[in-house]
């Protein structure tokens, strides 16, 4: 396969049946989502993206712990008769579990049993072609649940029947928008961003009344003419300069601010866009109530590498330097890992460091926070340019995860990957990708003398200091780790189809089970009378085949030979 097919691999037409559901329901006993629930979960559940607002992907359960996880065994699985990547963590809310899959598809299971209660599937238009052919999960409120679909629009469906309530057009996907994220909802809001950044989309985050759909507030993440950060921008550059905000964001219930990542600018070569180009490559805090920008940080300036920062920080208060910091900790896509303070009204720059090796910064400014660019490793038009790490970076969208008993960060990082290409100025054609490249000059190669690629890390982010780090020769680490207070830490993301677990203090590999496909979806845990259960997505695709495809073409010893097809595995200690 050449790099031209890989990359463009995800550009998938999708036929779908009818948009119904499958009368195999209805759900009774459903009970209804609250701010309240949301705000304060009860340990049993994951009903948020990463089960909490501050985005940490921590269960305070611990009934499977690094003592007994060794007796870990599947306690049921469910077919979710699609292929491509599945990227969304099952959202269980008291017994009942809510799957979205590629192709539009939303499940709903009995969470102990794993029997099919009703399954809604969207008809997408023949037409539809972007580059994430995925979801990343659905939110809930009340008795509804909220899609963001691949041909942009946010649908509402009933949680007990799968039936729709209500359907709002987001943009226009014939001109590369298109939705990926799981929506975050925030009283009664429901919040959107969009992708479509390689497409010369201006970004955006939205927020829609989740009883009727109608939009109550838009904010670009590039200020039009007369908004702060607009004079970072040449020229007409800003309305097509990218900044996509593809996923979910998190949210802090004590000052009502919420906190989005926004992608790189367009296309990549920074040449072709001069200026910092705010607010592309940040984090945003938001008014829910609004959508007023706050106040941000520019993780990096004038993006020229792909490296958006779409991650959410994770909110966690940490005693660093002799003092109390509210934090957000973001280990960067562009090789840095984060250490911001969250106030009121601004964000404060902490700390940062390199968490995989990198040639393209030379330090950090102390006071802003602002890399230091080596311009012999950035992108640049006409003449060819590498860099380290590749343009998936350091940790691409899989989510880190924190520990409330270690303190610790655990980071999905990949190491001994570079890239580079050939910046090129081309005109935009709505719907058509732009780059600023040519996708099969687009490279990947393994660093020479590199014995490993994943990097399973452990962080305390008060000090700076790497605790352990687990190594895999011969494969990416391309998948959302999730912590739990049985001091196990679980991930997948290895083309090798394990789903793993590690003692979370000491790194020890305690537990692996092979399932049908790779891993790239995030692990959660739930109880249901009393037993604890792991749940995850097994199914390849998308990037991580992406880079698979890559590799396999280094003559290094890896083979694109992971297979797809999604399956839900339910895990739970062996009676």
């Amino acid at each position: 396969m050449s790099r031209k097919q890989w990359l463009l691999s995800g550009f998938v037409a999708f036929t779908c049946l009818a948009s119904t559901a499958a009368i195999s329901g209805p759900i009774e006993n459903y009970s209804p989502v609250t701010t309240q629930r949301l705000e304060n979960p009860e340990p049993g559940n994951w009903m948020l993206y990463r089960r909490t607002y501050d985005g940490q992907g921590y269960s305070p359960l611990d009934q499977i712990n690094a003592s007994n996880v060794k007796n870990l065994t599947p306690a049921w699985t469910f077919a979710t008769g699609v292929v491509e990547g599945h990227e969304a963590p099952p959202i269980v809310n008291n017994g009942v579990m809510f799957v979205a899959t590629p192709m539009g598809q939303v499940i709903a299971l009995n969470a102990k049993t794993g029997d099919e209660y009703w399954r809604y599937k969207r008809q997408l238009p023949d037409d539809l072609f972007q580059l994430h052919p995925t979801s990343r999960g659905v939110g809930l409120w009340e008795d509804k649940l909220y899609l963001a679909t691949t041909d942009d629009h946010v649908v509402a469906l009933d949680a007990k029947t799968g039936k729709v309530v209500w359907d709002t057009k987001v943009q226009d996907y014939k001109k590369g928008q298109y939705m990926t994220l799981m929506p975050l909802i925030v009283d009664g809001k429901v919040i959107v961003g969009g992708s479509g950044g390689e497409f010369g989309v201006r970004g955006y985050v939205a927020a829609y009344d989740a009883k009727d759909g109608k939009e109550l507030w838009r904010t670009f993440t590039i200020p039009g003419e007369g908004e702060p950060g607009h004079d970072t921008w040449h020229g007409e550059d800003w309305k097509n300069g990218g900044g996509s905000a593809w996923m979910t964001g998190n949210y802090d219930k004590e000052t009502k601010t919420i906190y989005w990542g926004v992608g790189n600018a367009a296309p990549w070569p920074g040449e072709t866009h001069p200026g910092d180009n705010l607010y592309t490559s940040s984090v945003l805090a938001l008014d829910p109530n609004t959508g007023k920008i706050k106040t941000h940080h520019q993780y990096h300036q004038n993006d020229s590498w792909d490296w958006d920062e779409v991650d959410a920080p994770m909110l966690i208060d940490l005693q660093r330097d002799g003092r109390n910091i509210k934090s957000l900790v973001h280990p960067g896509r562009d090789a840095i890992f984060w250490v911001l303070e969250r106030t009121p009204t601004k964000i404060n720059y902490v700390a940062g460091w390199p968490f995989v090796s990198t040639d393209v910064w030379k330090g950090i400014e102390p006071e802003s926070g602002k890399p230091i660019v080596d311009p012999a490793h950035k992108p640049v038009i006409g003449k060819r340019v590498e860099f380290c790490p590749s343009l998936w970076g350091g940790k691409d969208w899989p989510s880190a995860a924190y520990s409330q008993r270690t303190g610790l960060v655990y980071v999905p990082a990949n190491e001994n990957f570079c890239g580079g290409f050939t910046g090129e100025k081309v005109a935009l054609k709505p719907g058509e990708l732009w780059l600023g490249t040519k996708p099969e000059d687009i490279g990947l190669k393994a660093k020479p003398g590199a014995d490993h690629f994943g990097e399973l890390q452990a962080w305390d982010p008060a000090t700076g200091k790497k605790v352990w780090q687990h190594n895999f020769p011969k494969s990416q680490l391309f998948g959302s780790v999730t912590a739990t207070a049985g001091d196990l830490v679980f991930v997948g993301g290895t083309n090798d189809r394990n789903f793993r677990a590690f003692n979370a203090k000491t790194g020890e590999l305690l537990w692996e089970q092979k399932t049908n496909s790779g891993i790239m979806g995030m692990p959660v845990s739930y109880e249901i009378d009393g037993t604890q259960y792991i749940a995850i997505q097994s199914g390849w695709g998308v990037d991580a085949q992406r880079i698979q495809d890559a590799l396999a073409t280094n003559n290094i010893g890896i083979e694109a030979n992971v297979p797809q097809g999604g399956v839900i595995w339910v895990f739970a200690l062996k009676k």
